[in-house]
């Protein structure tokens, strides 16, 4: 028995699943999941003391590597002053000041601790601004494990979801309407019957949580279009995406102005931060200005905010997201250039820092055309990588990353070795 399958044995003892988060326990893919030890820069280290090539970044927010230099600087620092107040300090003003710089759409924001904080506190706030219950999300975007957020769709278009996780009341569930990602008109006309009672509506501008899917122009902009005429609140979720795809964020790079805005992952530095913001007249619903309450006994830490300050002052150096978006790109465009020349069903794509491996003829636009795609293939495909000092989400439905640590050797040792799997089928 491997290092890593005893301590997985051992875990499963004290931990449901051996795991603290789902998707950790390779259930989609099978075999004992990796512990690892310490990551520097592109690599992590796993109990056995084997090293992968990282492209999964602690799931996204590791934009500048593992362990980097400056930012544990920061935290150390931050640290020798005290771990915790539950009071006010200076770095969150800070930080919140270089967010509502960053993020047009913000005027105001609140630090959490989460990104399922930011979302769930956002719906809170948008149905208390409108003083309507209804909320539109779509099929396969995850937004966090609060109940209202946990449910899937229907039996029929533009019917009420139904709970996808035991533990969620149907009762609850029936205020929120799934819709597919990327159908402009789906969307038209659940607004047509449902525009006076939709309290918001929250995307991931760019979908991360079922496989990397692009946003087609046209439903981001129908999105915008209808929630302003409906006078409904337009969230975007860019807790994956937020300094990720660019330094304005999805909302940036496609040009769409959300009325809320949410964000975790890359704003943390890698430390345990949310934050949601937008509109002055919305925020100012938040207690204590107004009467929609949220708190948190650990918001604005004070590790946290020193290691998404320097986080995000590293990355908004001139040319950061110019390298990162085309060493992404080399990563995708190679791999799928390997996979045709040996012949495998094999597509990629990438937006910014995300990507996306499907073993399709094409990228799926879609929840359906992802549960389409060769999971068994992928399956093989992660296990060989593994095999081979790659570590990739372990799972056919979930983007990967790549970070600024990430070498032109990496990326050649990345295609070298899934080269010799797609050779060997």
């Amino acid at each position: 028995m491997t290092r890593n399958e005893d301590l997985f044995a051992r875990a499963q003892k004290t931990i449901p699943g051996g795991v603290n988060s789902p998707v950790r326990a390779f259930r989609s893919v099978g075999g004992a999941p990796r512990f690892f030890t310490r990551g520097a820069g592109a690599h992590v280290w796993d109990a056995d003391g084997k090293r992968y090539i990282d492209y999964v970044g602690s799931w996204g927010p590791l934009i500048l590597g593992h362990a980097d230099p400056d930012t544990v600087r920061a935290v150390q620092a931050a640290a020798a002053n005290g771990l915790s107040f539950g009071a006010p300090t200076e770095g969150e003003i800070e930080l919140a000041e270089l967010l509502v710089e960053r993020v047009p759409s913000m005027a105001l924001v609140r630090l959490v601790s989460s990104g399922t904080e930011a979302t769930m506190s956002a719906i809170r706030l948008a149905r208390g601004f409108t003083g309507r219950d209804m909320l539109v999300k779509f099929e396969g975007c995850y937004h966090g494990h609060a109940d209202s957020l946990l449910v899937k769709a229907g039996s029929g278009m533009l019917t009420f979801g139904n709970p996808s996780s035991s533990g969620v009341p149907a009762d609850l569930a029936q205020h929120t309407l799934v819709l597919d990602y990327n159908d402009a008109q789906q969307l038209r006309d659940a607004f047509a019957k449902h525009g006076d009672k939709i309290a918001c509506v929250i995307v991931e501008p760019v979908a991360g949580n079922m496989n990397l899917i692009a946003p087609k122009p046209e439903f981001l902009k129908a999105m915008r279009e209808l929630c302003t005429q409906y006078g409904a609140v337009l969230i975007f979720d860019e807790v994956m995406t937020g300094f990720r795809v660019g330094p304005g964020s999805a909302q940036g790079l496609y040009g769409i102005t959300p009325d809320l805005s949410t964000f975790g992952k890359v704003v943390g530095g890698g430390m345990p931060l949310g934050a949601f913001g937008g509109r002055r007249d919305i925020m100012e619903k938040i207690a204590p200005l107004g009467p929609v309450y949220q708190a948190g006994t650990l918001s604005g830490n004070p590790l946290s905010v020193a290691a998404g300050l320097t986080t995000l002052k590293k990355i908004a150096a001139p040319g950061f997201y110019e390298a990162l978006t085309a060493r992404t790109s080399a990563l995708v465009n190679g791999l799928a250039a390997a996979a045709k020349a040996r012949g495998v069903k094999f597509s990629a794509q990438s937006v910014g820092g995300m990507f996306g491996v499907y073993f399709a003829a094409t990228p799926p636009t879609s929840y359906a055309e992802v549960m389409a795609s060769d999971k068994d293939a992928f399956n093989r495909f992660f296990h060989a990588m593994l095999e081979a000092g790659v570590y990739l989400a372990p799972s056919a439905f979930e983007a990967g990353f790549v970070s600024a640590a990430h070498t032109d050797a990496d990326i050649a040792a990345t295609l070298a070795a899934a080269d010799t799997i797609f050779r060997q089928g």
